[in-house]
């Protein structure tokens, strides 16, 4: 009696915890997995004028693989890769002053970090114009000091880009570290001084190892999403450089060129997360000689 007690029990919370996760699979499924099917079957559905069904093609994927194709996706990657690297660099520093010199203050230095993204994206672009224009925030500033004669040309440039993307991405880079930092235990650092290493080989060999995992989950949180940007690049750059995002839309929004778009995006896809795995190993090597320092 007991045990088909238990077993009705059971059944009762395997049902509860499906139907509390059920509303978040079904979202799933129908805007992410039907939508990549749908984009999938475009690529490769070739349709007449009336919008006819006509036959299975690969036609579209044949302009692909041609060099400007190519050098899109390439820089598209290498400005993700860019973005996450100099975001690393900033946020690493800050995580690690924010856990171990915030004290009381954690909570408001957050704060500060994360109050600018709850207004408008496109309000942040255009507030940068304000500071990078000709006679803007930083030309100005710069003038003041004496530094420089004329204006500098800080929008529609490489620069103003990556200052956007740096700027807009630095949260998700900032706060997996600092999520393991402040769990991080200071005593390890007092045992490596005490024991005669210097400060560098106190990071190297003991901080550095520990929180590798939360630089790698940082590092993919800004590499994937800053690999399909779109916005910044379009407002920021000026059209002087194509990227992934910016194709896409191009094709996707054009008469004729919706099935040459969705293959783009696949081919794309396919891409990023070859490049993805690359890094993964990269981080996986990394983690391997850290450990063999470490030891």
């Amino acid at each position: 009696m007991y045990a088909l007690i238990d077993k009705i029990q059971k059944a009762s919370r395997s049902e509860r915890y499906f139907a509390i996760g059920s509303p978040a699979i079904i979202w799933q499924v129908i805007f992410f997995y039907l939508p990549l099917v749908l984009m999938m079957m475009s690529s490769i559905i070739q349709v007449s004028d009336e919008g006819h069904f006509q036959s299975l093609t690969f036609n579209n994927f044949t302009p692909l693989l041609s060099k400007p194709h190519l050098s899109i996706l390439f820089n598209s990657l290498k400005l993700a890769f860019s973005t996450a690297l100099l975001c690393l660099f900033v946020a690493y520093p800050l995580a690690h002053f924010i856990a171990f010199r915030g004290h009381k203050r954690k909570t408001l230095y957050l704060f500060f970090l994360i109050v600018p993204f709850w207004t408008n994206f496109l309000l942040h672009v255009y507030a940068w114009f304000f500071v990078l224009e000709r006679e803007g925030f930083l030309n100005t500033l710069l003038s003041t000091f004496g530094l420089i004669q004329d204006p500098i040309h800080f929008l529609n440039s490489r620069f103003a880009v990556m200052l956007m993307m740096v700027y807009c991405y630095l949260p998700f880079m900032v706060l997996p570290i600092f999520s393991l930092l402040e769990r991080f235990d200071p005593y390890l650092l007092e045992v490596s001084q005490d024991l005669g290493a210097t400060w560098s080989q106190t990071f190297r060999r003991v901080m550095l190892p520990l929180t590798l995992p939360a630089i790698r989950a940082g590092f993919f949180l800004v590499f994937i999403p800053a690999f399909g940007e779109f916005i910044i690049p379009e407002l920021m750059g000026g059209d002087k450089q194509y990227f992934v995002g910016n194709v896409v839309s191009q094709y996707i929004l054009g008469d004729q060129t919706g099935g040459i778009g969705a293959a783009f995006t696949i081919v794309s896809c396919l891409g990023l997360i070859g490049s993805a795995l690359l890094i993964y190993l990269g981080f996986k090597q990394i983690e391997k000689r850290l450990m063999k320092v470490a030891l």
